[in-house]
């Protein structure tokens, strides 16, 4: 059995950190110089709040059964048993392929520094470190975390802090910025929607708290704590953050228009008016080092917990559910640190096409799991209790929180074929709707194979 040795501020951390990475530090300015102050902030807020409706079910539902592996169990006791399976490959692949996406991700970072340096040399490094810390037990883990994601939450209040300070002190910053040309919304819906899609991905993680449940002290207490306590922490993060940048920044600003430097980081410009440049871009570069291996961490942890509850339940090979003395499921473990590597090597063959696709795919994955997540709270309050007052915990304004979710993560996944609009290719169709495809056709399998008649009650 997995051991219970993961306290309330390790979920607090691992929910936490697991939605705070590139997307904020490096993303952030982009979405802005896309859609404008109004059109970033809305795109955050929305977002944050259906992230909110999301975690909130799964507390419920981890409260009141803590999974043993992951949130995927819910899907298959209270969907239906092919919905369940289809979920939990559907989860599995998706982190799985996001270990190679964050360490090829360090390996852009270390460039910064070492801009000759081997790509195979660093990504070995990094591969081998986040293999070893999941091979020691569970609270290694949780701590490791805990510490990265404190440092990632340190640097953004700091930011927060200080560019407070220079909106306060200076008035050349301030609200003229949102009343700039084309600004607050810039180039209208197309441009909110464009960062919609992406706002989206940066609060993927957060439902890590769901995967690390079954591995808590006390789920009772410590679950419903770490689900307040990360999305206040998340509004504060990305909406007050998302604030201090339009404040003093422009959106027109051409430093912001991309977002694969640390010198174009708005994180970087702000931290700039304080301490020289060179020097904040390396404080910057460092903590976002910290940030993705933080996420790769994660990614292997989510994984690996995923195909022991898929050995567990009987879906993948008994072997996967084999833990040793201190409760690591060490075979699965191993099968997914291959997997992601065989797809980290496939990087260095044919420039890296097939794994483009592959994390393209992959990142809708992780919307598919947050519906996933919305439908099995739904199911559950509709067919599975009937007496709420069992519940400890319960997730506020249901039915409204699942079905608001659902239907916004449905526009979200349908919006990802927005730019085929203007341009069609088969390869861009099989990036915006290859994972749905996907899981239709595992729910298919698992029928088909097994032979399951169970019908969506």
């Amino acid at each position: 059995m997995l051991a219970k040795t993961l306290e309330a501020r390790h979920l607090n951390m691992i929910a936490l950190g697991g939605s705070i990475g590139t997307g904020i530090f490096l993303a952030s300015g982009y979405v802005i110089s896309v859609a404008g102050p109004g059109g970033a902030l809305l795109a955050y807020l929305l977002i944050a709040i259906m992230v909110f409706f999301l975690i909130t079910s799964l507390g419920e539902l981890s409260t009141y059964r803590p999974s043993t592996g992951t949130f995927c169990e819910y899907s298959g006791d209270y969907v239906n048993k092919p919905f369940g399976y289809a979920m939990s490959i559907n989860y599995w692949f998706n982190w799985s392929i996001t270990i190679a996406a964050e360490i090829s991700a360090a390996v852009i970072v270390m460039k910064f520094w070492f801009p000759h340096g081997s790509d195979l040399v660093f990504s070995s490094i990094f591969f081998f470190a986040i293999l070893i810390l999941n091979l020691f037990a569970v609270r290694v883990f949780g701590e490791v975390e805990y510490f990265m994601s404190m440092l990632k939450v340190l640097v953004i209040v700091i930011v927060i802090v200080l560019g407070t300070m220079l909106v306060l002190g200076q008035p050349k910053f301030g609200l003229n910025n949102f009343t700039i040309a084309d600004a607050p919304f810039h180039d209208s819906w197309k441009g909110f929607f464009s960062v919609f899609l992406l706002a989206g991905f940066s609060f993927q993680g957060s439902e890590l708290i769901g995967v690390a449940s079954g591995e808590a002290k006390d789920p009772s207490k410590s679950i419903p704590r770490a689900v307040r306590n990360v999305f206040w922490r998340l509004i504060l993060f990305y909406i007050l953050a998302t604030m201090v940048i339009s404040l003093l920044i422009p959106f027109n600003d051409k430093r912001m228009a991309s977002q694969d430097s640390v010198n174009a980081s708005p994180f970087t410009l702000i931290f700039s008016h304080y301490i020289p440049g060179t020097i904040a871009a390396n404080i910057l570069n460092f903590v976002i080092l910290v940030a993705i291996l933080s996420a790769a961490n994660a990614s292997m942890y989510s994984a690996t917990r995923t195909l022991w509850y898929m050995g567990h339940r009987g879906e993948a090979a008994k072997i996967f559910s084999k833990t040793t003395s201190y409760g690591l499921p060490i075979y699965a473990l191993l099968a997914t640190a291959l997997v992601g590597s065989t797809v980290f090597v496939f990087s260095f063959i044919g420039n890296g096409v097939l794994f483009t696709r592959l994390v393209n795919v992959s990142s809708t994955c992780g919307f598919i799991a947050w519906f996933g997540i919305a439908l099995s709270h739904y199911k559950f309050r509709k067919h599975y209790i009937t007496d709420i007052s069992k519940l400890s915990y319960r997730a506020i304004w249901f039915p409204f929180g699942p079905i608001f979710s659902m239907i916004l993560i449905a526009v979200i996944i349908l919006g990802q074929g927005y730019s085929l609009i203007e341009s069609f290719s088969l390869s861009g169709l099989l990036d915006s709707y290859g994972a749905p495809v996907l899981f239709i056709l595992l729910m298919v399998y698992y029928k088909a194979i097994r032979k399951n008649k169970e019908i969506i009650k």
